[in-house]
This record gives C-alpha cells, sequence and structure tokens, in this order.
C-alpha cells in the first residue's frame, strides 16, 4: 500500500542521557522566554517609533515575526519532550510542525536577501532609495517571501509525509520533523526527495545568497569610494548587523542541507539544528539592536514610559 502504517511518530530528545533532562529544559526555556520578548518587542518597537517606519526597519519586523514563528514551531514541543518519558508527536502534528518550520524557514532566507537589497539601494542610490524601495515594492516583495516559503514547504511536506512508506520504525532520531531524518526513517526509495531538497533548496538559497554577495560586493565598493573616515564608519556600521546574521544563517543552513545524503550524521547533526532552529531566532533580535544605533535609541525611549 501507498499509505503510511503510522499513526505518530516518537523522537529520540537532544540526549539519552536522563540526567541532563532537566538542566537542558532551564536553559531552553530561558532561551525560549528571551527570544519571544526580543522578537516581540522588535516588532513592537518598529510599530510604535515613527522613525523606524523605514523600508530596513519594516523588514527587520518582519525578520522577528519569521523567527518566531519558526521557532515556536519547535521550542514548545522540545521542551515538552524534554519532561516526558514518552516523545511522541501525532503523524498529523508532525507533518503540520515540518510545513511551519520549513515555510518560514525559507522566507527567511528570502527576507535577509531582501534585506541585503535593500542596503545595497540605500548606499549606492541613496538619491533613488525612495523610489526603488517604494512602499509598495517593499510589501510585494514581503509578499512573495511568504508566498515562496510556503510553496517551498508543501513541496517538501507531502512527499514527505503522505507519499512515502514509514514501515520499519516510527522513532525518528531527532528532536523534531525535520526533513533528512525522516528520510532515513522511511522504507521507501528517497532518493527523488533528497534530489528535491537538494535542488530546491539550493535554488532558493543560493539564489538569495548571490543577490547578498552581489549587493555586499558593490556596497563594499561604494563605501571604499567614501573620502571620510567618519562616513566609511556609518556606512558600514548599517550593514554589519545584516552580515553578521546572514554569515550565522546561511552557514548552518548550508552544512544542514546542501550536502550529499551519506554526509549526513543525525547525532551529530543535533547541535547544528539546535543552531538553526532556535538559537538563531534568540540571536537576530540582539545582533540588529546592538549593531544599530537608531534601534538602540528607539529602545531607549521606548523604555521611558516603564
Amino acid at each position: 500500500m501507498n499509505t503510511s502504517s503510522v499513526l505518530e511518530f516518537v523522537f529520540t530528545g537532544l540526549t539519552d542521557k536522563n540526567e541532563l533532562n532537566i538542566p537542558l529544559f532551564v536553559i531552553f526555556l530561558h532561551v525560549y522566554i528571551t527570544t519571544v520578548l526580543g522578537n516581540v518587542g522588535i516588532i513592537i518597537i518598529v510599530m510604535v517609533d515613527k522613525r523606524l517606519h523605514k523600508p530596513m526597519y519594516l523588514f527587520l519586523s518582519n525578520l522577528s515575526f519569521v523567527d518566531l514563528t519558526y521557532s515556536s514551531a519547535i521550542t514548545p514541543k522540545m521542551l515538552q519532550d524534554l519532561l516526558s518519558e514518552t516523545k511522541a508527536i501525532s503523524f498529523a502534528g508532525c507533518a503540520v510542525q515540518m510545513y511551519v518550520f520549513v515555510s518560514f524557514a525559507t522566507t527567511e532566507c528570502i527576507s535577509l536577501g531582501i534585506m541585503a537589497y535593500d542596503r545595497y539601494v540605500a548606499i549606492c542610490s541613496p538619491l533613488l532609495y525612495g523610489v526603488l524601495m517604494s512602499s509598495t515594492l517593499c510589501f510585494w516583495m514581503v509578499v512573495a517571501a511568504y508566498v515562496i516559503g510556503f510553496m517551498t514547504a508543501l513541496v517538501h511536506t507531502i512527499p514527505s509525509q503522505f507519499l512515502l512508506n514509514f514501515c520499519r520504525s516510527n522513532i525518528i532520531d531527532h528532536f523534531f520533523c525535520d526533513l533528512p531524518p525522516l528520510y532515513k526513517l522511511s522504507c521507501s526509495d528517497t532518493s527523488m526527495n533528497l534530489a528535491v531538497l537538494i535542488i530546491l533548496g539550493g535554488l532558493v538559497s543560493i539564489s538569495c545568497f548571490i543577490l547578498i554577495l552581489f549587493s555586499y560586493t558593490n556596497i563594499i565598493l561604494a563605501i571604499l569610494r567614501i573620502r571620510s573616515a567618519q562616513g566609511k564608519y556609518k556606512a558600514f556600521n548599517t550593514c554589519t548587523s545584516h552580515m553578521t546574521a546572514v554569515s550565522v544563517f546561511y552557514g548552518t543552513i548550508f552544512f544542514m542541507y546542501l550536502r550529499p545524503s551519506t554526509s549526513y550524521v543525525l547525532q551529530q547533526d543535533r547541535v547544528a539544528s539546535v543552531f538553526y532552529s532556535i538559537i538563531i531566532a534568540l540571536l537576530n533580535p540582539f545582533i540588529y539592536s546592538l549593531r544599530n544605533a537608531e534601534v538602540k535609541n528607539a529602545v531607549k525611549s521606548f523604555l521611558k514610559y516603564f
């Protein structure tokens, strides 16, 4: 039969050492609370402070929403499993978790490319910035990122969850429903799924990465043409936070997904999975707020009301 006999999956979790469950629960509970506060804080500050009603910060608030959503698809369930003896998730729940994570992770990938293009226009064509980055264009760029993310997730989720047979076991050697561990579990031929994962994932991520490289190559060349040291510092400072976020996100994504299936070692990859699924969502608000003077000033103004 071309249907799965599995009604639920069981995660092995973050660790097989029970004595680490409580310490890990405490650590990741604090991480998740900080993630929620940091990203919600960025969204609220951008909404209430009119000085931040610019494309750069609207893209930043959208990035915070994306980070918050895909982190929330994974972390609460992981925290629950750390305190549970049976780390089970229903077949439908696994499909939903995978879909939400893949769609919003893809959206983040595209959003980082859009933000790089925004900085390129701001620094290389400042006089045309209002025309090239109009509110209407920015809106449709964000919509396009979500549409591509949702469609990409459908391409991965439907074949992975509803066209593969899971007749060997229902134990996923991971802490959430990610694609490579699920392919390892299936008794069907997953070569086509892996090919789609690498090709489609590579098409989206590498296209965005090329856009980022193009943008920052031109930004660096433009900065080098600035005569004053203060002007160079100001221009460079507006980009360092985004460059840091891009390096962290793309480094882990390329490591996890754009490599041959034979190189997947699930035990070793858990650390990388924790990083891109949980830690990046924690880091982004701090990367952008600590390196950006306008955001820091907006935070100080906002805190005066409390």
